[in-house]
């Protein structure tokens, strides 16, 4: 009797461990540093770099600063965390792994075993409300609808970015004042031709980053990008420490005025921590379903939400310093900080022209990690879905 139940523990051991060998249908990382890097790279994007001084000088600095982190470690990395989870768990796009999980809730099994023949028969059966497992792949399509909307004007700023990269390279910042800064930004974006021409540059970029795959243009791309954005940032950074303005700069980000803090600053900085780290867009399930079942979600996840925020933290220790030491107001320059704002303070100082060109390639690498996570995520998706459409057609023109 002990040798059939052992037989059967073991059988059963067989079955669970088979089912959790399941392989990604769209690859898999070679390591867990590489996906520590494309997480990064899809959290860390515009969101940080040019969202987050300005949502930080639009909401009473220190206030939102403070906020946000405790967004970040409190509500957001939980979700996060679940997110990886379930893109693992289901080795598929968004909308494949909440369905397969969605189908593996709804089901229960009959393990049968036979003590005579030393054998287990196994019967999946479905519980008597399985029809409310069925709608869950519906969450899983609007994140796809969220990631379109987010990459739809992300775009579009990435395009600002390539372009200012050049008039940084051709020194069109030396000496500008406030008037011209606006008029230079003015002109640009009423120009539909050259948005619609840096536009399509950069998704053309990212679609063929996208259509090598996961080791051939994923893995590649995050290997240098990733790295050379920190290098720019930490770079910048000691450049900001040297600038008169440097203890302005952090008095204002790290010292909160806590009576600032209300409902607005607080929904302003949750916002902030979801569209920071990619949330509810399905690009963590996509990465997710791209690693690997021996390592740690939780760790390497509270890494990613750590280098995510470090470097929003970062991008306001650059930019700050630059800001008071050239005597311009951060609490009115709004979303035009990084495009009006700053090329008046790298027009004044000495090098400027090099440091601004450096700060707009940082700011495209930026754009360009977080905007192949969205459109790969599209990408999978409809692919999936194309394939079961065609499938489906072919079965009733030649069955």
């Amino acid at each position: 009797m002990y040798n059939s139940i052992y037989y059967s523990i073991i059988n059963i051991l067989e079955i669970d461990i088979k089912a959790n060998q399941r392989k990604s249908i769209h690859g898999q990382w070679s390591s867990k540093l590489i996906f520590i890097f494309a997480a990064t790279g899809s959290a860390v994007g515009l969101g940080n770099i040019w969202k987050f001084p300005w949502m930080t000088s639009e909401y009473g600095g220190g206030a939102f600063v403070l906020i946000y982190i405790l967004s970040v470690i409190l509500i957001a990395l939980p979700i996060m965390i679940a997110e990886v989870l379930i893109g693992r768990h289901g080795k598929q796009n968004p909308v494949g792994s909440l369905k397969y999980l969605s189908n593996e809730s709804s089901t229960f099994h009959i393990i049968e075993i036979d003590q005579d023949l030393h054998r287990t028969t196994t019967k999946s059966k479905k519980y008597s409300n399985a029809d409310d497992y069925t709608n869950w792949q519906l969450v899983g399509w609007s994140g796809m609808i969220a990631g379109i909307l987010i990459l739809s004007f992300y775009s579009v700023i990435a395009g600002w970015t390539m372009s200012y990269i050049f008039k940084a390279f051709s020194g069109a910042f030396s000496g500008i004042g406030v008037e011209e800064s606006r008029l230079m930004f003015d002109s640009f974006v009423s120009d539909p031709e050259k948005l619609l021409g840096w536009h399509t540059i950069f998704m053309l970029l990212t679609c063929y980053i996208v259509s090598k795959g996961v080791k051939g243009g994923l893995e590649k791309s995050v290997k240098i990008l990733i790295p050379g954005l920190f290098i720019l940032l930490i770079g910048l950074a000691i450049y900001a420490s040297t600038l008169t303005g440097f203890n302005d700069g952090l008095s204002y980000m790290f010292i909160p005025d806590i009576t600032k803090i209300d409902a607005n600053v607080i929904l302003g900085a949750m916002g902030m921590a979801f569209f920071s780290l990619s949330i509810g867009m399905g690009s963590l399930m996509i990465y997710g379903s791209y690693l690997s079942d021996e390592s740690s979600i939780t760790n390497v996840t509270a890494v990613v939400a750590f280098a995510d925020t470090f470097v929003a933290i970062l991008a306001g220790i650059i930019i700050f310093p630059i800001v008071f030491t050239y005597n311009l107001d951060p609490s009115t320059a709004g979303p035009g900080l990084i495009f009006q704002t700053l090329p008046i303070a790298f027009g004044a100082m000495p090098g400027g022209d090099i440091i601004a060109s450096i700060f707009f390639i940082l700011l495209f690498f930026a754009a360009i990690t977080s905007s192949i996570s969205l459109i790969n995520c599209l990408i999978l998706s409809v692919s999936n879905l194309s394939a079961k459409i065609c499938g489906r057609l072919s079965s009733w023109f030649f069955v």
